[in-house]
């Protein structure tokens, strides 16, 4: 197994529970300001609270949601490459992916301009596509005799 190829992942993960805790520290004390009491509100989700908060302070929340989808992708194929043994550009992918997220993140909580978070975006979802034809092209043309027992 290629640890190296780990890395980026357990650092995406950090980055994502970093992002809880700014949502938490953006939105509990919005929804104070806003007079929301939770404990009133049963069954609230996150969503709910669109239109009723300042729409910055939901911009964190945003971003925690979208680390919580296509980064999803991006640990099987980081996964997957770990058991077949990722190679230097493999790994060289993932933290283009994981620095690019981190960046996205860091732009869409604060600044939030479409264009420059779309671009973000684009770029990084080239990098886990790139991941993703890897993983592929190593397992589908894996010689089994090569694996380790």
């Amino acid at each position: 197994m290629q640890a190296q190829i780990l890395a980026p992942a357990a650092v995406l993960v950090v980055w994502s529970l970093i992002m809880l805790f700014w949502m938490a520290g953006v939105r509990l004390p919005a929804l104070k300001k806003a007079g929301i009491d939770l404990g009133a509100r049963p069954g609230g989700r996150g969503q709910d609270l669109e239109g009723q908060l300042d729409p910055q302070a939901n911009w964190p929340a945003h971003n925690y949601s979208h680390l919580m989808e296509q980064p999803t992708l991006f640990y099987a194929a980081s996964i997957i490459l770990a058991i077949m043994g990722a190679g230097a550009v493999d790994v060289a992918l993932a933290w283009a992916y994981v620095a690019l997220r981190i960046i996205h993140s860091i732009w869409q909580a604060t600044v939030n301009k479409v264009p420059v978070r779309f671009l973000l975006f684009i770029i990084s979802t080239l990098a886990l596509a790139g991941l993703g034809i890897r993983a592929v092209i190593a397992t589908a043309f894996a010689d089994p005799s090569a694996l380790p027992v």
